[in-house]
């Protein structure tokens, strides 16, 4: 099991955007995690107040991450980012709505050089919630040393 902070230490993604929050199992190409839905997000303020409803592109987000913790997790890969390059197949089969456990599985089904391929799905009370197979890149790891020197007023270049 990784707990939060190891969690904290592969991915550089922080409230209100980290959106794991332990690992339950890790292998070498396959890691399954859950996010706890709250009443306190605070994209439930504005989707929708009357009727919170978590929005499809953070779920396929989370699964992202979930993805980003198995493989930044790797002393390889330390330091380095994750990016989104594709989403294809994805489905929403279930509303995710405060009090709901994601359990989010990402499995990787194809790595050449620096993009990899993920087929993912996240499950509520064992009930198909949303899948997809996510394509993303791994990045140098100039731009996370980069973003800590950034700033609003001095917008970041990547070499």
């Amino acid at each position: 099991m990784i707990d939060i902070q190891a969690i904290k230490e592969a991915l550089p993604h922080r409230y209100p955007f980290l959106l794991v929050d332990r690992a339950l199992e890790m292998s070498e190409d396959e890691i399954v995690a859950i996010k706890n839905v709250t009443i306190n997000e605070p994209f439930f303020q504005g989707h929708f107040p009357q009727y919170p409803v978590m929005p499809g592109v953070l779920i396929m987000e989370a699964l992202a991450q979930t993805a980003g913790v198995l493989e930044l997790s790797k002393p390889e890969n330390k330091g380095k980012l994750v990016f989104y390059a594709g989403m294809d197949k994805v489905k929403f089969k279930k509303q995710v709505v405060p009090g709901d456990q994601l359990v989010m599985t990402a499995k990787f089904i194809k790595r050449r050089g620096t993009i990899a391929v993920v087929e993912a799905k996240a499950e509520v009370d064992g009930k198909l919630a949303a899948s997809g197979t996510l394509t993303f890149a791994i990045g140098s790891g100039k731009e996370r040393e980069q973003s800590k020197k950034s700033s609003f007023f001095h917008p970041r270049t990547v070499d």
